[in-house]
């Protein structure tokens, strides 16, 4: 592609980019596999490589009826995946080309000679317009979700969520557009590198931030008040790993009033860290699986996942900064008449670095799911080895609570290579299953990873 070298000096520093990337990467990645671990990687596999496509696994089956469900939701959620972010590129190529994006500009210039006005006013009118193209697939997914169980959420109470994002992106995003723009003015060539660096400061502002803002969407309550039992329990697995998460830091998710499925999740940073378990996992799981989906979720505390995926997110950031930089003044000079974009300071330029964000984005998806993917699998193993000598059986132990999140979830067994690299930010179900039920490192003359024998 041309317009990536139409700077001469550009090469040099895009290998500059590169290298950080991969130094990033090095840094945060995960070491090589123990002996029990290669052992139960290899067992996985060969259970996986012998099922059928999209069939049921040795340790993760599903009832006929309920396989049908999950191969179907299987094929359509990779055409709603691919095909929704074809959607979102071809609905940014065509607001531009049909003018719609220079007649917002226009609009919000008439609006008032006040730059925070034309500038709130510009991103109302994209993203209402964006929301409304998106809208028919975000209807037709939640449609499926109510129509197989995965969901409980009616639809005018969907439809007030979808507002609530809606005034959330605009009120945030608008400060964030404002920003960009000021720096564009002042820096036309560098401001994809002092974005970049305003933007590390505002990244760990919104992690640290994001659990207060949780509550505008789901209730939760302190897990002491609810389930002190279990509280109990989970408190050994803090014990053993040696961490600082106080029984004041661990949530029940009130996710019932809206999802069936079953999670639990690490939020925050610092003062705001916090464990999350939903109401929908202490309803369909034992205490034993409960404690091992604990002993997951402490394993991401334990080993820095949060910090390692500031850093690598922050990489990314800066590639993509730079690479939407080219973009934009590519785009301009060849179509900016035809698109009625005068240059990067234009409101309507907006449009065009979000269409470069959009394919980029796509093609960032596999590696950045793959990142995602091995610091779940560590999350696994750290688990298991979490819960040995607080269960009878953590193998089992493990291998039940993936079967329940996959049924209650109803995810494809053993589905398609591609789509797993490409789009699962964790490993499929049927590989953790099978994963957790061959991982032995308590037999000599193995060893655990994260825990002395």
């Amino acid at each position: 592609m041309r317009w990536m070298h139409s700077n001469p000096s550009s090469a040099p520093l895009f290998s500059l980019l590169v290298l950080l990337c991969a130094l990033v990467l090095f840094l945060t990645g995960c070491a090589g596999q123990t002996r029990a671990e290669h052992a139960a990687d290899l067992a996985a596999r060969q259970e996986l490589a012998a099922a059928p496509r999209h069939g049921n696994t040795a340790q993760y089956s599903l009832a006929p009826a309920e396989l049908a469900k999950a191969q179907h939701l299987s094929s359509v959620g990779e055409l709603l995946h691919f095909g929704g972010e074809a959607w979102d590129i071809l609905c940014l190529v065509l607001l531009l080309s049909f003018g719609a994006i220079a007649w917002m500009r226009d609009r919000s210039l008439q609006i008032s000679s006040n730059r925070w006005a034309q500038g709130y006013a510009f991103l109302f009118l994209f993203l209402l317009a964006t929301t409304l193209l998106d809208l028919p697939l975000d209807l037709y997914g939640h449609h499926l979700s109510l129509r197989y169980g995965l969901s409980v959420q009616g639809w005018p109470s969907w439809f007030w969520d979808q507002i609530k994002v809606f005034a959330l992106a605009w009120g945030i995003g608008g400060l964030l557009v404002m920003l960009l723009f000021w720096i564009i003015r002042k820096l036309e060539r560098m401001w994809w590198l002092v974005f970049w660096c305003v933007s590390i400061p505002i990244l760990f502002f919104g992690i640290f931030v994001a659990p207060y803002m949780e509550p505008m969407f789901f209730q939760y309550q302190p897990l002491e008040k609810t389930n002190p039992a279990l509280v109990a329990r989970l408190e050994q697995v803090v014990r053993k790993g040696h961490m600082n998460i106080p029984p004041q830091r661990m949530f029940l998710m009130k996710a019932s009033a809206k999802l069936s499925t079953l999670n639990a999740d690490v939020e925050g940073f610092g003062a705001s860290k916090r464990v999350v378990v939903w109401d929908t996992t202490i309803a369909h799981m034992t205490p034993d699986e409960i404690v091992f989906v604990f002993g997951h979720e402490s394993g991401h505390y334990v080993l820095h996942h949060i910090r390692n995926t500031i850093l690598f997110t922050l990489a990314i950031l800066l590639a993509t900064f730079y690479l939407g930089y080219l973009f934009v003044q590519w785009s301009i000079k060849k179509f900016g008449s035809r698109w009625g974009v005068h240059s990067q300071n234009d409101w309507a330029a907006l449009a065009v670095l979000l269409l470069a964000f959009s394919l980029f984005g796509t093609l960032l998806e596999p590696i950045e799911n793959s990142y995602s993917r091995r610091h779940e699998h560590a999350a696994d193993v750290y688990g298991e080895e979490a819960i040995h000598g607080l269960v009878a059986d953590p193998q089992t132990t493990a291998r039940n609570a993936f079967d329940v999140l996959g049924k209650t979830s109803l995810a494809d067994p053993n589905p398609n290579p591609l789509y797993v690299f490409w789009t699962y930010s964790h490993p499929s179900i049927g590989y953790r299953a099978a994963f957790a039920q061959a991982y032995n490192p308590w037999a000599p003359p193995r060893k655990p990873r994260y825990f002395k024998r």
